[in-house]
């Protein structure tokens, strides 16, 4: 599976945001310090010593490791404006929904004599908000990659397959062999 529907919807919220992220290694080490309140705590989610962090934050260290520099950036995306992105979520979930797009392979099953032979499609949707809120809810309570492109199938069966409900009462959807998928807010 090239792309994850966790990571798409952490994208899409990035989106949002006014500021970029703290770019220099420095910076970046500085912020998480602030936030996680200490350089202990910062030392232990990045899996490096309390020292390595002591000297990026006083700048005598100033190129990360390529694991390490990708581990930074994504603890500081993880935490970088969270008003913004609460109030991203928020208006997803309450006024706005979001926009699928992928590439994925779907299957049916629906009434006997129908073709339900499963086949790659290009699909980009408008999901209603409660689908939105499903998604991010069900993402902030550790759902698995699996549960989430469930959730997303049912979006997708109820909008474009059955147009909002309005026909092809019954069919079920299968989402699988996803190649690209990404969310738009």
């Amino acid at each position: 599976m090239a792309d994850s529907l966790r990571d798409s919807l952490d994208r899409a919220l990035e989106g949002a945001f006014t500021r970029r992220i703290p770019q220099s290694a420095q910076a970046q080490m500085k912020y998480l310090v602030k936030q996680l309140k200490g350089t202990k705590a910062v030392a232990q989610a990045l899996g490096v010593s309390q020292r390595t962090v002591e000297r990026y934050v006083a700048g005598k260290f100033k190129r990360p490791r390529h694991d390490l520099r990708e581990r930074m950036e994504r603890e500081v995306r993880q935490r970088w404006q969270p008003q913004i992105r609460a109030k991203a979520k928020k208006k997803a979930a309450s006024t706005d929904g979001l926009v699928v797009n992928t590439r994925a392979r779907f299957g049916f099953t629906a009434a006997p004599g129908t073709t339900d032979d499963a086949r790659i499609r290009d699909i980009t949707q408008a999901l209603p908000p409660r689908w939105a809120d499903r998604l991010f809810e069900a993402r902030d309570a550790g759902a698995t990659e699996r549960q989430l492109q469930n959730i997303a199938a049912e979006g997708l069966a109820e909008m474009y397959f059955r147009n909002n409900n309005t026909r092809a009462h019954g069919l079920g959807v299968e989402f699988t062999d996803v190649e690209h998928i990404q969310i738009d807010l």
